[in-house]
Protein backbone atom coordinates (compact mmCIF):
# COMPACT_ATOMS: atom_id res chain seq x y z
CA UNK A 1 0.00 0.00 0.00
CA UNK A 2 1.32 3.39 -1.01
CA UNK A 3 0.09 6.82 -0.06
CA UNK A 4 -1.89 8.36 -2.92
CA UNK A 5 -3.68 11.68 -3.38
CA UNK A 6 -6.30 13.53 -5.43
CA UNK A 7 -7.09 17.24 -5.76
CA UNK A 8 -10.28 18.27 -3.96
CA UNK A 9 -12.39 20.05 -6.60
CA UNK A 10 -13.89 22.50 -4.08
CA UNK A 11 -10.81 23.62 -2.15
CA UNK A 12 -8.00 22.57 -4.49
CA UNK A 13 -6.16 20.89 -1.61
CA UNK A 14 -4.79 17.37 -1.69
CA UNK A 15 -6.93 14.55 -0.29
CA UNK A 16 -4.72 11.63 0.78
CA UNK A 17 -5.84 8.01 0.57
CA UNK A 18 -4.50 4.48 0.20
CA UNK A 19 -6.85 3.64 -2.69
CA UNK A 20 -5.81 3.57 -6.37
CA UNK A 21 -9.17 4.96 -7.52
CA UNK A 22 -11.16 7.45 -5.44
CA UNK A 23 -14.69 8.45 -6.55
CA UNK A 24 -14.03 7.21 -10.09
CA UNK A 25 -10.82 9.27 -10.47
CA UNK A 26 -7.39 7.65 -10.64
CA UNK A 27 -5.19 8.89 -7.78
CA UNK A 28 -1.57 10.06 -8.06
CA UNK A 29 1.38 8.87 -6.02
CA UNK A 30 2.23 11.10 -3.05
CA UNK A 31 5.89 10.03 -3.13
CA UNK A 32 8.58 11.83 -5.17
CA UNK A 33 10.33 10.13 -8.06
CA UNK A 34 13.33 8.00 -7.20
CA UNK A 35 16.69 9.82 -7.45
CA UNK A 36 19.36 8.38 -9.69
CA UNK A 37 22.88 9.79 -10.01
CA UNK A 38 22.96 8.27 -13.50
CA UNK A 39 20.59 10.81 -15.07
CA UNK A 40 19.91 9.69 -18.64
CA UNK A 41 17.88 12.76 -19.63
CA UNK A 42 19.88 15.68 -18.19
CA UNK A 43 21.30 16.56 -21.62
CA UNK A 44 17.78 16.94 -23.01
CA UNK A 45 16.62 19.09 -20.09
CA UNK A 46 19.61 21.42 -20.46
CA UNK A 47 19.04 21.67 -24.23
CA UNK A 48 15.40 22.65 -23.71
CA UNK A 49 16.28 25.18 -21.02
CA UNK A 50 18.88 26.75 -23.34
CA UNK A 51 16.39 26.88 -26.19
CA UNK A 52 13.72 28.67 -24.16
CA UNK A 53 16.06 30.87 -22.09
CA UNK A 54 15.36 29.21 -18.76
CA UNK A 55 18.94 28.58 -17.60
CA UNK A 56 20.00 30.63 -14.59
CA UNK A 57 22.92 32.02 -16.61
CA UNK A 58 20.46 33.41 -19.17
CA UNK A 59 18.37 35.33 -16.62
CA UNK A 60 19.01 38.61 -14.85
CA UNK A 61 19.81 38.53 -11.14
CA UNK A 62 16.48 40.18 -10.26
CA UNK A 63 14.63 37.36 -12.04
CA UNK A 64 16.59 34.68 -10.18
CA UNK A 65 16.44 36.26 -6.70
CA UNK A 66 13.27 38.32 -6.19
CA UNK A 67 13.87 41.61 -4.42
CA UNK A 68 17.40 42.20 -5.73
CA UNK A 69 18.15 45.27 -7.82
CA UNK A 70 21.54 44.16 -9.13
CA UNK A 71 21.80 44.09 -12.94
CA UNK A 72 24.86 42.61 -14.62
Amino acid sequence: MHLMYNQDPDTGKRVYTLKKVLDGVVTKSAHPARFSPDDKYSRHRVTLKKRYGLLLTQQSMSDVIPGTRIKY
